[in-house]
């Protein structure tokens, strides 16, 4: 299972850095977002993939006994997640404005300065 993911999160990556490479503004956010979205897997792998419990100590108990899940990374994928979502809508937002101010998606259009003006 984890060679699964290893080279899931591989191809992400590779993925997420080739459309981040390219000159569209569209494939720059596609690419960021594989990026993020392969950062999110390797978190949840290297916290440990195992079946277990939820960990809550009982009443009687004093500390966690037997094989439990590890909370933390999944309260900081979440948290990645989230704020990865933040980002993808403002992201949208300002590729629109953008759009509609260049009428293109090609990020050499940007740096060029327009003397029509």
């Amino acid at each position: 299972m984890e060679l699964l993911l290893l080279i899931l999160i591989g191809i992400l990556y590779a993925t997420g850095i080739f459309m981040m490479l390219r000159r569209s503004m569209v494939k720059l956010l596609i690419g960021l977002i594989l990026l993020g979205n392969g950062a999110n897997m390797l978190i949840f792998l290297l916290g440990g993939i195992t079946r277990g419990k939820p960990p809550i100590i009982g009443e009687t108990d004093k500390v966690l006994t037997g094989v439990y899940a590890d909370p933390v990374p999944q309260s900081l994928i979440l948290t990645a997640i989230v704020i990865s979502f933040g980002l993808q809508a403002f992201a949208i937002v300002l590729l629109k404005r953008v759009h509609a101010l260049i009428q293109t998606d090609d990020l050499n259009d940007l740096n060029t300065p327009d003397t029509s003006i």
